[in-house]
């Protein structure tokens, strides 16, 4: 007697999303922090090596970066896209030396 083992196949799709999708997408960190907004996207050799992300009044990259407009965070940090992008929490620069003294 022989027993039937039953596989279940499981059928994933990829959601693709174009490039021009994902301007003004909201970003958070995976820790949940508002990072920015996506200003662009670097496409290099057909591939996607990284995103622009603005920093808008009430996120965190702008309480980090001062007056400096936004950073370059690339692919390779990218967690997740879809209603939002997720981004690893080391794409986040750290606070200066002197935030961290005034806090102590």
């Amino acid at each position: 007697m022989r027993l039937g083992i039953v596989s279940a196949e499981v059928k994933v799709m990829l959601k693709m999303k174009k490039m021009t999708e994902t301007y003004d997408m909201k970003v958070f960190t995976d820790s949940g922090d508002y990072f920015g907004d996506i200003e662009d996207g670097i496409i290099t050799s057909n591939k996607t090596f990284g995103w622009k992300i603005k920093a808008t009044k009430s996120s965190f990259l702008s309480k980090v970066l001062g007056n400096a407009k936004g950073v370059i965070v690339p692919h390779q940090l990218v967690k997740s896209v879809g209603d939002v992008f997720i981004i690893s929490r080391s794409a986040v620069p750290n606070y200066p030396a002197e935030d961290e003294s005034a806090s102590a």
